[in-house]
């Protein structure tokens, strides 16, 4: 801690206990800015797609490349990227992908073909990277005073959950009035108050390190997560064959050569000596676990509600808002909840709760009040607030504060890699189930095709086929809420036999 001492700047001197500096709130509204836009951009362009596909023409796989590649550059980059801020300085590293992420958004939107518009998402990926690890390494600094930095990791979690559920939203909105290109837009003002504002509110710092830099660890961690990232996404979409397997071995190997040689580097880029804490390796087991249940079940009911029940994009998208109010409001009062029932107890009962919700999906059928749908995931909301909040608050706190960049990074890769998990695993579960069901029918890769080619059939056939496909997507939505379940409640056993004392 000495270390970083003489490399931190803007926090309220004082002998005795630390104070937190009245003006590190003003800061931090600003810090959330840049992770709403990280969240919102993950989902805003699943609504958009079509405007785009219709303005662009991209090919099948330019279309996987314009929604992916965003994901994969975060995911590959993040542990990177938090080293990088420890070293060199998180509000520097925060303003630089600030500017990159501004400027590529941009070009996206002004993007006159599909492939500078996959370069300008790639752009925007690597500046996304920095965003994250860097506003949560740098609560630390900001906020000494423990309580202070629990509510402060507690509003930073909620922005991020706010942001993943109003992006649809939002987008809806701007695809109603405007062009495509106006989603991306939307990154600009609110880049411009984080360019402004953040050297005035946000104090600098850096490790002070000046230990070579671990650029085969970079390699390596790139190597690993990027193509085994890929090989879920294709696995996901176009089942098993030589394209998943090939980049998986690929990825696999990369990781298996990535921690072998991590544990022989003399200045390592990820400090496996973390993992050997229960806590922090029981967070990110629950959140991996947590975004793979979570994103799952999102794309799932999102397909229910607009396919089976027959809501529109915009109704559907606002159907989300109650869990993410739900997220949002126990994201903030997570720190009282773990001081309350001690952090064993608070994961378990978390995790507790979020299988209880995705249970309650079970209920869901073709002609269900959408209120379930409402209740259900308002329910798993409330687990999923308390676990995410407590992951990035244990993170952090198992981590000397040189590292807590690094310490961030890893805990938002899990974050990433259960949501691609869940897709390809749990999703891909749903499908199987869904196929199941033709019988001989005329059954498409998806449902929307399926109802599109009964309308083309049309008669008693055709509404037959429709209504076969949607009791078979429901059976599928039923079968990976209950898996999702089970990974919960698996998960919550183990951190209860995992972490046997009190914290």
């Amino acid at each position: 801690m000495s270390t970083a001492a003489p490399h931190t700047e803007g926090l309220t001197p004082g002998s005795g206990a630390p104070r937190t500096d009245p003006r590190a709130w003003l800061g931090l509204a600003i810090m959330t800015l840049p992770v709403l836009l990280v969240a919102m951009d993950f989902s805003i362009l699943y609504l958009a797609m079509p405007t785009i596909t219709t303005a662009l023409n991209p090919s099948a796989a330019e279309q996987l490349w314009i929604l992916d590649i965003y994901g994969f550059l975060i995911a590959g980059l993040l542990i990177t990227m938090g080293n990088i801020g420890d070293r060199f300085g998180r509000r520097r590293v925060l303003l630089t992908g600030a500017t990159v992420f501004g400027v590529a958004s941009v070009i996206a939107a002004l993007a006159p073909t599909a492939e500078v518009l996959i370069g300008a998402r790639a752009l925007m990926g690597i500046g996304g990277a920095t965003l994250m690890p860097a506003t949560l390494s740098l609560i630390t600094n900001m906020f000494p005073d423990a309580k202070a930095r629990s509510l402060a990791i507690g509003v930073w979690t909620a922005c991020f959950a706010g942001g993943s559920a109003v992006g649809p939203v939002i987008g809806g909105v701007m695809l109603h009035h405007f062009w495509w290109g106006s989603v991306f837009l939307l990154n600009v003002p609110v880049i411009a108050l984080l360019l402004v504002f953040a050297p005035r509110l946000v104090p600098e710092y850096r490790s002070g390190t000046t230990a070579p830099f671990d650029v085969t660890g970079v390699v390596l961690s790139l190597a690993g997560i990027l193509p085994l990232v890929y090989a879920i996404k294709h696995l996901a979409a176009e089942g098993l064959d030589a394209t998943a397997v090939i980049t998986g071995v690929i990825g696999v190997v990369a990781l298996a050569a990535f921690f072998r040689q991590q544990q022989t580097a003399k200045h390592p880029l990820l400090q496996l000596n973390l993992f050997r804490s229960p806590i922090f390796s029981s967070a990110i087991l629950a959140a991996l676990v947590c975004m793979m249940a979570l994103g799952a079940t999102s794309y799932l009911t999102g397909i229910y509600l607009q396919s089976v029940l027959n809501h529109d994009v915009l109704a559907a998208a606002l159907a989300g808002i109650p869990a993410a109010v739900s997220v949002a409001v126990f994201s903030l009062g997570a720190a009282r909840i773990g001081a309350w029932l001690g952090t064993r107890l608070a994961f378990v009962a978390a995790l507790a709760v979020s299988a209880t919700g995705n249970l309650a999906l079970l209920l869901l059928g073709t002609d269900t009040p959408v209120w379930i749908y409402l209740a259900a995931t308002t329910v798993a909301g409330v687990g999923y607030g308390v676990i995410f909040s407590l992951v990035s608050e244990v993170a952090i706190a198992a981590a000397p504060p040189e590292r807590a960049g690094a310490a961030s990074g890893i805990s938002e890769t899990s974050f990433e890699l259960g949501t691609s998990l869940g897709l390809a695993l749990i999703g891909s579960l749903a499908t199987v189930v869904y196929r199941s069901h033709a019988d001989g029918r005329p059954f498409s890769d998806t449902l929307g095709e399926t109802l599109k080619r009964a309308r083309e059939i049309g008669s008693t056939r055709g509404a037959d086929l429709a209504e076969t496909a949607r009791v078979a997507f429901v059976d599928g939505l039923h079968v990976a809420a209950a898996t999702a379940a089970g990974l919960l409640l698996a998960t919550a056993v183990v951190i209860a036999c995992v972490l046997r004392t009190r914290e």
